[in-house]
């Protein structure tokens, strides 16, 4: 097909599209109605929370309406096909609406029924569904825990114990134990005695929301185990027929795959994470380095993945001499071992449904409308798990497709249009091969790039609202790192399937494998050393989202008589968007006002100072308790924040709670400096916390250093350091609580008191040293310990505000000091992340993140 052949169908086409949209879609993809009215329908019940009955109602008058519609279409009325697909649409909305509602409607037995806000200890027996999970805890300080990594799996409920005997109960619960349970499996029936609770949401900007995620699965209650011996195996059932090929065929392509390799070795999670969809044994340094260069769907499984599974078994069918339905039905039977060895996930149950209807195609000697077939795995899907509907998984699986069906032609036609159609024409009489070779070259990167820039253009506003960021050149990256996936795939499918039959050649790809894959993993980290992938914006509101996808829309489908007014209204809405984005950095950049954020991490601290003109201050960041917050809470915050620069963090002491999250934020962003105290420094030579930090830190390019009496800043806000001097860092007789650093945070004429850990010798040398201090607000020492906090000490200081940095149960166990009631006093077990702004006028207020019913 030559050039201009080209340019006159695309044009056709366009024509065809602008004079009878509506009888295009209804004749070649009606399933896109479909789809379109189970997505609202979901929507609007997850949002209005409607009664069934109406949905019935409604679908009824539908369903009258369909009939009389088809009726007239017998007579080939002309305006049948529209009303057809619009009826079509609320059909299936009411239909979304009622799946929903029947999908949360929970038993009048379940255990949701029984537990409240408040937990309770309970007997319960039930059936193991998922196999146990052991938490690797792959954060540096891990190994300074008091406990050992924890278990967890999901159970089936049948029955609890109540005062009068057992009663039948069901529902799903997540069970939780405090140790490794590597005995328990899949189909075992279990008595445990626990507690059960309710999750918590999240209780700070940007973190995981680990109980709407459960909740969409429809676990709304978790049962903890204090240890192995809380369980009692009443029957360890062998598993069933279907579950044992499962579990036989992912060892075996396991062992196909990697079993030469080590688990230490950086290429092995990396295969694991292409190959089978297991992203679990993927150092930290890697899956970072995917995610800033915009690369991450690489190692998530997708219609690349598949489709380059069935090409390869397709070619190897094909070689065998087998004709095209035999090579389908082989086809199908791959896809269907493939599912059984990955992890089913919305994008590979996409790409597997596509994949089946591509095979059946050949049966039914039809061809396979794209954008139907993406109609019909949307429906599948969202008709086995409506909820999965509002998982970032899947609306990047699907907008990502969309895009590229939507808008892949026309940019790559526009590609070959600003470069003369050079790399398109390749002329048989042109006797170069070396010119052949570059055109055909040529050809193949504009393809790849078309297919990765409309991927990205489908799902930036998405990936803008989940996490964040902007990653502009990840089409680039993908032309350029394609050629070592494919290999990879391709090689290690070979190698799987060969491995049962030539292990010897199978060795040999498993060494080109393994270098191809150390070869990726470099190519990946060296980009993502440059800088430029992502920007980092932060959380944007919904209607932006909204927006983006509006113009996404209207670029797509809606034409006018003259071009130029569609180009200039794209181009109007685009400049709209860009602005607004523009003018949210920058008002997160340089702004004019001091806030503080106490993030709620339990037992331990984590502030973060948002200073006039741009800096950022974070005065510690660890947790006794809760492990992994730098990389769970706080790093999710920054992100949250659009910030990707610390200028300093302030280690108050060395305890765990201020300090065990410290490395995975340096991992995570660029951090300036660190500071800490003599007292914190002349802890380094010793064998403990101070000393792994400090290594850890030199391990990443930064040193502690002593921090004296101000910090000097190019902010309009001033930090002095109160506490302690270098006499009592030397003093032996005071404690690592009392020689903490005590900050003081000064703006607009307000003052801003972060205690830290000092205890009540601290506390009135403190006052004697600085009596006439009065902050406005304080961070409330040592976590509002009433046996460490000295009785006047926070009345002489008379703040307006307190804050409390402490755990659920000292809080709930009352062990905190209570203020007077004519002090704003709040509590990050109870409020949870909790901001105070000071605005250069000196006005101060205050916001929590969990508001109170």
């Amino acid at each position: 097909m030559d050039a201009v052949r080209r340019k006159l169908e695309f044009i056709d086409k366009q024509l065809a599209w602008q004079k009878d949209f509506h009888k295009q879609i209804v004749s070649t993809a009606p399933l896109l109605f479909a789809g379109v009215g189970l997505i609202a329908g979901i929507v609007v019940q997850s949002t209005l929370d409607l009664p069934v009955l109406l949905w019935w109602v409604l679908l009824g008058v539908c369903m009258v309406a369909a009939v009389v519609f088809f009726i007239l279409q017998s007579r080939k009325e002309a305006f049948v096909p529209c009303a057809i697909g619009y009826t079509a649409l609320v059909c299936f909305a009411c239909l979304g609406g009622i799946r929903l509602a029947s999908y949360h409607r929970a038993k009048s037995d379940d255990i949701r029924h029984l537990v409240g806000d408040e937990r309770r200890l309970a007997t319960i027996r039930g059936v193991i569904l998922t196999e146990p999970y052991v938490d690797k805890q792959r954060w540096e300080f891990a190994g300074f825990r008091r406990t050992d990594p924890g278990s967890s799996f999901y159970l089936r409920l049948k029955e609890v114990e109540a005062v009068d005997g057992w009663t039948k109960a069901s529902g799903t619960v997540r069970v939780q134990v405090a140790e490794p349970v590597l005995d328990l499996k899949t189909g075992d029936s279990l008595q445990m005695y626990c507690w059960l609770d309710r999750f918590a949401g999240a209780s700070n900007p940007g973190q995981f929301d680990t109980a709407k995620y459960l909740a969409r699965k429809n676990v709304l209650v978790g049962a903890s185990v204090k240890s192995r011996d809380g369980i009692e195996v009443l029957e360890s059932s062998g598993l069933g027929i279907f579950t044992k090929v499962k579990r036989k065929l992912r060892e075996s392509a396991t062992r196909a795959l990697v079993g030469e390799l080590s688990v230490a070795e950086q290429s092995r999670g990396l295969l694991e994470a292409l190959l089978l969809g297991y992203r679990g044994n993927i150092d930290s340094e890697t899956y970072r380095a995917f995610r800033k260069t915009g690369l991450l769907h690489f190692i998530s499984l997708s219609g690349l993945h598949v489709g380059i599974l069935m090409g390869t078994v397709w070619w190897l069918c094909k070689a065998a001499g087998l004709l095209k339905r035999a090579r389908a039905i082989i086809c199908i039977i791959a896809i269907g071992v493939f599912l059984m060895v990955v992890p089913l996930r919305s994008p590979t149950l996409r790409a597997a449904v596509i994949g089946f209807v591509f095979c059946l195609s050949f049966f039914f000697r039809r061809y396979s409308n794209p954008l139907n077939t993406l109609s019909l795995a949307a429906i599948t899907l969202l008709l086995i798990r409506p909820t999965g509907l509002f998982e970032a998984g899947w609306q990047l699986s699907f907008a990502s497709v969309l895009g590229i069906l939507v808008f892949n032609e026309r940019v790559a036609n526009f590609l070959h249009e600003i470069t003369g159609d050079w790399f398109w024409n390749i002329p048989l009489e042109d006797v170069s091969v070396l010119r052949r070779l570059a055109k055909r070259f040529g050809k193949a990167v504009v393809a790849l790039f078309s297919v990765g820039f409309t991927a990205w253009l489908g799902g930036a506003g998405i990936l803008l609202y989940h996490f964040y960021t902007i990653t502009p050149l990840a089409s680039v990256w993908t032309v350029l790192v394609f050629p070592f996936v494919w290999a990879i795939l391709v090689l290690g499918f070979l190698k799987i399937i060969l491995f049962f039959l030539l292990p010897t050649l199978s060795a040999v790809l498993g060494v080109m494998v393994r270098g191809l894959s150390q070869w990726l993993i470099w190519a990946v980290k060296s980009i993502a050393d440059l800088g430029v992938s992502q920007i980092l914006v932060g959380c944007v509101p919904l209607v932006l989202v909204i927006f983006y996808y509006v113009f996404f829309v209207f670029a797509a489908f809606v034409y006018f008589r003259r071009p130029a007014i569609r180009k200039a209204t794209c181009t109007v809405m685009i400049l709209a968007m860009v602005v607004f984005l523009g003018v949210t950095k920058w008002e997160r950049t340089c702004r004019d006002s001091l806030e503080l954020t106490c993030l709620d991490v339990g037992h331990g601290q984590a502030i973060l100072a948002k200073l006039p003109g741009g800096e950022n201050i974070l005065f510690d960041a660890g947790s006794l308790y809760k492990g992994d917050i730098g990389r769970r809470i706080v790093t999710s915050f920054l992100d949250y924040s659009g910030i990707n620069e610390i200028d300093t963090i302030v280690i108050s002491h060395g305890d765990l709670d201020h300090i065990n999250g410290v490395p995975e934020i340096i991992e995570h962003c660029k951090v300036n400096s660190v500071y800490a105290n003599d007292a914190f420094l002349s802890q380094t030579e010793q064998e403990g916390n101070a000393k792994f930090l400090k290594e850890s830190l030199k391990n990443k390019g930064l040193e502690i250093r002593s921090l004296g009496k101000d910090l000097n800043l190019s902010s309009s806000a001033r930090i002095r350091i109160l506490w302690p001097s270098k006499e009592v860092c030397a003093n032996s007789q005071f404690d690592d609580n009392d020689k903490s650093v005590v900050s003081l945070i000064e703006f607009a004429g307000a003052g801003v008191l972060l205690s830290s850990d000092i205890e009540n010798v601290a506390q009135r040398e403190l006052l004697r040293l600085v009596p006439k201090l009065g902050p406005e607000v304080v961070f409330v020492p040592h976590h509002g310990s009433v046996s460490t906090l000295e009785a006047d000490f926070l009345d002489e200081l008379g703040a307006d505000v307190l804050i409390y940095s402490c755990s659920r149960r000292q809080y709930e166990r009352q062990q905190i000091y209570k203020c007077r009631d004519t002090v704003k006093a709040f509590y990050t077990p109870k409020d949870g992340a909790v901001t105070v702004c000071i605005d250069s006028d000196g006005t101060i207020r205050t916001n929590v993140f969990v508001k109170q019913k």
